[in-house]
């Protein structure tokens, strides 16, 4: 069963990218026929050395005047944006949505490109089935509760929305199944109905 918790596992491995040489006319092409908004410019090492997008390129449609700005090198936004294999998803997403970014390149230990993550990359944890989400929940559950204790919770989820109901021998506990419920990939609300006592035998 796969988790979905690191930018690898959501990622885009084939990405399409250009050198710090690429040609104006060159970088609008492969926009065009990859219907993408944004580009990584590479080093010849590979290394991820910035990003150029339809922003870096608009003023000179506008007929800016942009002087010795050719090509991707001189265009580009630097340094990039980057996250690594191994980065959280959520992490992932929560830098995209403070930089208002659509995607981001994902880089190797050493910086070198490995591929992207875009929005809808991450918004894949959202067709994570319920089966899926229902199993990793009651292993969750299982953590945080005595078997006897986790005998008397039931987990349903349905849409993504999780329903656990029962009951939990202490009022603590109340926050910390729903905050690690929320933490599990595709996850999109807890519906909580637990009764705080003693857990019965099922």
């Amino acid at each position: 069963m796969k988790r979905l918790r690191t930018v690898n596992d959501v990622m885009t491995h084939a990405v399409i990218s250009v050198d710090r040489g690429a040609a104006f006319k060159d970088i609008v092409e492969s926009m065009r026929q990859w219907r993408i908004s944004a580009l990584p410019v590479v080093a010849d090492d590979g290394w991820a050395a910035g990003v150029v997008s339809e922003a870096d390129l608009l003023p000179k449609a506008q007929g800016v005047d942009v002087p010795r700005a050719v090509t991707a090198g001189q265009l580009m936004t630097a340094p990039a944006v980057t996250v690594t294999r191994d980065a959280a998803r959520a992490g992932a997403a929560r830098l995209m949505a403070r930089d208002n970014l659509k995607r981001l390149a994902v880089v190797d230990g050493d910086g070198r490109l490995a591929g992207g993550v875009s929005r809808g990359d991450l918004l894949k944890v959202c067709l994570r089935s319920d089966e899926d989400i229902a199993e990793e929940l009651r292993e969750v559950v299982m953590a945080h509760l005595t078997p006897d204790e986790s005998a008397a919770v039931r987990v349903h989820v349905s849409n993504g929305v999780v329903h656990p109901d029962g009951s939990i021998p202490d009022a603590s506990l109340f926050d910390v199944l729903v905050r690690v419920a929320r933490g599990v990939p595709g996850v999109v609300d807890v519906a909580v109905r637990l009764d705080v006592g003693s857990p019965t035998r099922r």
